[in-house]
């Protein structure tokens, strides 16, 4: 039987070489959404399209090789803003939709991009294989350890192509960076820091009030034992309640460390260290506001995290980044598609910049262009079974990473972690926090 997502994956388009923002010079993504072989697109829904998800919806209608033809969001203001924002882009029609079940049984949508609250990444993502559809999911790709071990499995078990969206992974002077640290240009390199600052202001101390029209909090909290709505939760606050977030670590600093643990070759650590706390401001934010996690691994190797959510002094002069040491020299990629090398006297040995403008702070749309190269990945993948830049499998081991750093702060101690799969030893107390609890009949089940 061939069906539409087999068709997509054997296809040969010519398309798929194409550059990003037009076919030719003067001839604009819209006029080739009219051209032959536009039916042959990939054609995605956008799963959470408030902020960042409208930019990766729009971003992702720009690729000559795609089609967004369906929306979803609780939140209707979102979908409208989404829906005019996707006007100025291409002229084709979307459907809109609240629920996403509803949404997924749509069988004209070979793929979906996901970015909803954190709370509902995992549960959106197993949903969306289960009905046929490859995921590109946002990072953390889960909210606790297990959810990031049922959707590697999931993604097996239905043959679906899922991309955790570690951008970076992507970008050109990043992977070049990595080749040259695994090329030895600075060496072994054992340690490697990494780092996010900002300057958030105080949430305030919500109030209950009526849930207001425009959202369906029941829908909201989806996979979530039910509370009841304050007016200092949506849209963006969800972040740092432990209830539906995972703080500035999961945030940002997914990112970081994932280039860490890709640059150094690393998988799971002997041991997690964090130390922090909600610092700043007395108000209704969970997560800690300041914290540095510290991982140790077996030979000899060490990387950590520091994360400042209220006080942004940048550190080796840029806002996010990641340095390596090695025993000849450190490398240093910052928040831009660039990187510079210095030797043991600091003297800087080699230096790649990039033309494109890059603002990490930009809640909603810091890289467009070098993020549409991992977004042809995930179409490559699905068209060409070319390797996935970020894969579920991955994209769970830097997830976790930075999860066992929120674990060990939450419960006050370093954890002993076995460094063959990445699970916690000999403590019950931390192990509790490996799963969450589900509304009844949302449990991810495979």
């Amino acid at each position: 039987m061939v069906t539409r997502r087999n068709f997509i994956k054997k296809a040969v388009v010519g398309s798929a070489a194409l550059s990003f923002g037009g076919v030719l010079e003067g001839f604009s993504v819209k006029s080739y959404n009219n051209i032959v072989g536009a039916n042959e697109r990939i054609k995605v829904g956008a799963i959470g399209v408030n902020s960042r998800g409208r930019a990766l919806a729009c971003n992702f209608a720009k690729q000559e090789n795609c089609e967004v033809i369906a929306l979803c969001d609780v939140d209707s203001r979102a979908l409208q803003k989404c829906k005019e924002a996707l006007l100025k882009v291409k002229d084709d029609k979307v459907k809109e939709y609240k629920d996403l079940r509803v949404m997924l049984e749509n069988k004209n949508i070979d793929a979906v991009l996901i970015a909803t609250p954190d709370h509902w990444h995992a549960p959106a993502a197993l949903l969306a294989a289960k009905a046929g559809k490859h995921v590109y999911l946002e990072k953390p790709c889960s909210h606790s350890p297990e959810e990031g071990e049922i959707l590697i499995k999931g993604a097996r078990k239905y043959n679906c192509v899922m991309q955790m969206g570690n951008q970076r992974r992507s970008w050109p002077n990043v992977v070049e960076a990595i080749q040259e640290l695994k090329n030895g240009i600075i060496g072994n390199v054992y340690y490697g820091k990494s780092w996010y600052t900002n300057n958030r202001p105080s949430i305030g101390v919500g109030k209950e009030v009526p849930v207001p029209e425009w959202l369906d909090w029941d829908l909201w909290q989806g996979p979530v034992p039910r509370v009841a709505f304050k007016d200092n939760i949506h849209p963006y606050n969800w972040h740092w309640f432990w209830r539906w977030g995972t703080g500035e670590a999961l945030n940002n600093g997914t990112h970081m460390v994932d280039i860490l643990r890709w640059g150094m070759e690393l998988d799971y650590p002997t041991m997690v260290t964090s130390a922090g706390g909600r610092f700043r401001y007395k108000d209704d934010w969970e997560t800690p506001d300041t914290q540095v996690i510290s991982y140790e691994f077996g030979e000899g190797k060490m990387m950590t995290w520091e994360g400042r959510s209220c006080n942004s002094q940048n550190i080796e002069g840029s806002s996010v980044g990641a340095m390596f040491y090695g025993d000849s020299g450190s490398l240093l990629i910052t928040g831009s598609n660039a990187y510079t090398v210095y030797d043991l006297k600091n003297k800087v040995v080699k230096d790649v910049q990039s033309n494109i403008a890059i603002d990490p702070r930009n809640l909603m749309n810091p890289a467009e262009q070098l993020d549409a190269l991992h977004i042809q990945n995930f179409f490559n993948a699905i068209r060409k079974s070319e390797p996935l830049h970020s894969d579920i499998a991955s994209g769970h081991k830097s997830t976790l990473l930075v999860q066992l750093g929120n674990i060990a702060q939450r419960v006050g101690h370093s954890l002993n972690i076995d460094n063959q799969n990445g699970r916690i030893m000999y403590d019950n107390d931390a192990m509790k926090y490996w799963s969450r609890s589900y509304e009844p009949g949302w449990e991810m089940k495979l």
